[in-house]
């Protein structure tokens, strides 16, 4: 398989999922705002802050308001995390491998994108009430999943899509868990009571986990809602299935077996497996949630720098 079809595929589903994403972050914040009490204000800040881009957003716009915020986060060009430009870049990649794609992969992204190109020229007025659009991000996105699972073969071009969807959303969802840190660290009279559950049903609601939660659960914990999105091995926006799917795919790829390490990725993808199914979620908050958080983050990093080495460089 050509490095430069497996590159395209790569992306593009990592942008796609990274658009995602992006519209489940300032979900978080949407959410909460509807559950504020009448002079709070809302805080778009620490939502930047969570994407690691905060200096380029205050170069670019300066004070952090909810139009900038939205505005920099769904339609900004110039911005490549944008949802518009992370769609924008899929579509690119897509385009350079119609004949390794279905064209039903290539007509769900191309009309994703054009629907968000249509809309940016409306910025204003769809920001203003963002919930439907950024619902209809999510939907274009899950709708892609859906599309390349049943109409691409299972090869490796199919494992190398898989293996950058999973590990973006391992990262993204990494940061989701953060904004807790960033946005939603309560003050010490605020913990255990009914505001604090409704920020962490706000985090959950934002990774499509709070139903699934509430079944297996019922009661909001911050452990157990840390333990859901780290270290479950079932729920598929966990850290911990993330990571586990995403070294199957790799395995797949390289042809070599599960517990042997080939490639550098693999042993680094493998560590960091081994690391997630050895955690305890009391331990992670008792060292300090973002710093295990920025921690993995940066070994994801690290295997995305190494699946580069090791495949498209």
């Amino acid at each position: 398989m050509l490095s430069r079809v497996a590159d395209a595929v790569y992306w593009m589903h990592r942008y796609v999922e990274r658009a995602e994403n992006v519209a489940r972050f300032v979900d978080v914040n949407l959410h909460l705002a509807l559950d504020l009490s009448p002079g709070e204000h809302e805080q778009w800040e620490p939502i930047v802050a969570t994407t690691s881009d905060d200096a380029w957003f205050a170069e670019a716009y300066g004070k952090a308001t909810r139009e900038n915020v939205l505005q920099f986060l769904t339609f900004d060009t110039r911005y490549p995390n944008s949802i518009l430009s992370c769609f924008r870049a899929a579509r690119e990649n897509a385009r350079s491998i119609r004949e390794i794609i279905s064209s039903e992969m290539w007509e769900s992204i191309n009309s994703a994108y054009l629907m968000l190109r249509d809309a940016a020229a409306h910025s204003e007025e769809r920001l203003r009430a963002p919930h439907e659009l950024y619902a209809a991000v999510k939907l274009a996105s899950q709708q892609h999943i859906g599309v390349t699972y049943v109409t691409m073969s299972h090869n490796e071009a199919w494992h190398f899509a898989r293996l950058g969807r999973l590990l973006e959303r391992a990262d993204k969802t990494s940061r989701i868990l953060d904004v807790k840190y960033f946005l939603l660290l309560p003050a010490p009279s605020d913990v255990g009571s009914p505001y604090d559950e409704i920020q962490w049903s706000a985090l959950l609601k934002s990774a499509s986990a709070l139903e699934m939660y509430r079944k297996r659960f019922r009661r909001i914990t911050p452990f157990k809602v840390t333990s859901y999105l780290t270290l479950d091995r079932e729920f598929p926006r966990s850290m911990a299935y993330c990571v586990r799917k995403a070294e199957r795919s790799l395995h797949a790829i390289t042809g070599s077996a599960l517990e042997t390490h080939a490639t550098p990725a693999e042993e680094r993808l493998a560590a960091l497996r081994s690391e997630l199914e050895a955690e305890d979620a009391d331990d992670i908050i008792q060292r300090g949630l973002h710093e295990y958080l920025d921690a993995f983050q940066l070994k994801i990093n690290g295997v995305g720098d190494a699946i580069y080495e090791s495949f498209f460089r």
